[in-house]
């Protein structure tokens, strides 16, 4: 894991001693600066509107260079082009203090809480107090405020601090150096200081570090000083077959910069899909349209519901110059539900499908839709437009369905599903299963037939990861060779195209899977 070493406070304030409040505690892994700074704002603005409640971020970066309000370009020892050759990413963000190194080893903790009482030097000192207690817990004597806000140990820095709020809910916060590799930070002048010298707990030690074991101990620490009940969830436990990291060099950084620019976005960034990297890299990338808020609440989806944005006009537009800019060469489309239109956004799919057929002829356009609460004329007009394939999830099986879904039934998606492969004038018609709800092997076997009798030639398979504590619980993890095996039991069945492994998504090799399906057929 990494940590934020961010160097001064910003705007903040505490919480109060009293009665434990609920903490979700969320494990994000190792993960890509960027993708972690989206995850954390995303979060932030659910706790702004009491969407969820105060989360601890834990989580560690590949190699990245970060850069304060404070910070200028006269903290970086190297040029910018040597950063990326090195496969150094560089991000400025609007937290206080100057230049930090984040990379391997370094423990990242990100509270995203409302503040109880709004006192920002109390909530730094119980920060700082946490911090202090794990750092002691190891035998070391931990020196506090030395140069500014962190920790020190024997004179060199083992954590830095560096907050935001909004609305009195924090963001952002401390970096702690586990088993860090200090000598990365000699690329930076630390916190604007020459003379600061950076060090580890496993360098004070003399001896390498459990990473996990700080982690948990920082966990209590912080829920003691804080006064929380804390639970955990997201990656912490997982097996390794589902541990990814996203590296900086993965084509990620142009296409979140792109989608900035175009007010867009993507079920990658809202739906926390673990391949973003791989797929942004293989020129594929999946645009949810339509706004980031869905009118309905499915218990298993990260994507947030609320009452939806007007219909951007220029949105169809947006969608073709990022697929265009971006050099992508199958773009999926999927979108919220928007039960409050009259045809549920089927024409709206038209308009983003005609408009991306116009600006590149040649690329594919894979449409995944909601159900359009099973209108064929609905159906229709999406494909009257041409996509290239149309997919509508399944999601789970028949038993689980009314429970995990809003409003969507097992058999209205079948149905969807039918009628797509009835009308379709040969357009592949895709779904996909997520395993690890609580569905038994034979409901999955009864599941895929269900699929191929509909129509379906096209078909996913994935592991469902419950995106927090909040949402369906997980029930289990599937082996890779249960997938390997269902994968089978679906090309048996005479799917002309299978993708059945834990990381699977239902976009995941779209364009791969469309030109196998395609030979198949």
């Amino acid at each position: 894991m990494s940590a934020l070493s961010l160097c001064q406070p910003d705007t903040d304030a505490s919480s109060v001693p009293g009665q434990p409040v609920p903490l979700e505690v969320l494990d994000l892994g190792r993960i890509e600066y960027g993708e972690a700074l989206n995850f954390q704002k995303r979060r932030v603005e659910s706790r702004v509107s009491d969407a969820v409640d105060d989360t601890l971020l834990l989580l560690e970066h590949d190699p990245v260079i970060t850069m304060g309000r404070g910070g200028t370009t006269a903290h970086l020892h190297v040029t910018e082009e040597q950063l990326q050759r090195q496969g150094v990413g560089l991000y400025w963000v609007e937290r206080g203090g100057m230049a930090t190194f984040h990379g391997p080893g370094q423990l990242v903790a990100y509270p995203v809480i409302r503040l109880r009482q709004k006192d920002l030097h109390l909530y730094m000192e119980k920060l700082l107090a946490a911090i202090a207690s794990v750092v002691r817990s190891f035998g070391l004597e931990p020196q506090l405020g030395v140069h500014g806000p962190g920790v020190w140990v024997n004179g060199g820095k083992v954590a830095s601090v560096g907050v935001a709020v909004r609305k009195w809910v924090t963001f952002h916060g401390m970096a702690l150096n586990v088993n860090t590799d200090v000598d990365w930070f000699r690329l930076i002048t630390p916190c604007g200081n020459p003379a600061e010298r950076i060090t580890s707990i496993a360098a004070e030690l003399g001896s390498q570090v459990d990473f996990a074991e700080v982690s948990h101990r920082f966990v209590q620490a912080f829920a003691h000083e804080f006064d929380f009940a804390p639970r955990t969830g997201l990656a912490a436990n997982r097996p390794t077959w589902l541990t990814v990291s996203l590296r900086p060099d993965a084509g990620i950084r142009p296409v979140e910069n792109m989608l900035a620019d175009l007010n867009l976005h993507t079920v990658c960034q809202e739906a926390q899909c673990p391949n973003k990297g791989e797929c942004y890299s293989r020129g594929t990338s999946t645009f949810i349209i339509m706004g980031d808020r869905c009118t309905r609440g499915c218990r298993y989806c990260a994507v947030a519901k609320g009452h939806p944005a007007p219909l951007d006009s220029n949105e169809p537009d947006n969608v073709a110059q990022a697929v265009h800019r971006l050099g992508l060469h199958h773009a999926v489309i999927t979108s919220v539900t928007r039960d409050d239109l009259p045809d549920g956004g089927a024409s709206f799919f038209a308009a983003v499908i005609h408009a991306l057929h116009r600006r590149l002829p040649e690329a594919g356009v894979e449409v995944l839709t909601p159900d359009f609460n099973g209108s064929g004329e609905a159906i229709a007009a999406v494909l009257a437009a041409g996509p290239t394939v149309f997919n509508h999830n399944i999601e789970t099986v028949e038993r689980l369905s009314n429970e995990i879904r809003t409003r969507a039934t097992y058999r209205k998606s079948l149905e969807v599903l039918r009628l797509a492969a009835k009308a379709g004038n040969g357009i592949p018609v895709k779904s996909g299963i997520m395993l690890g709800l609580g569905e038994t092997d034979d409901e999955v076997v009864e599941t895929l037939k269900d699929l191929r009798l509909a129509g379906v030639s096209i078909v996913t398979i994935g592991q469902y990861l419950p995106p927090s504590a909040d949402h369906w619980p997980l029930d289990r993890f599937v082996t890779p060779d249960e997938f390997a095996r269902f994968g089978k039991i679906a090309e048996e069945l005479g799917f002309s195209a299978v993708a059945s492994s834990p990381l699977v998504r239902s976009s995941y090799h779209a364009g791969e899977l469309q030109r196998k399906g395609e030979a198949g057929s």
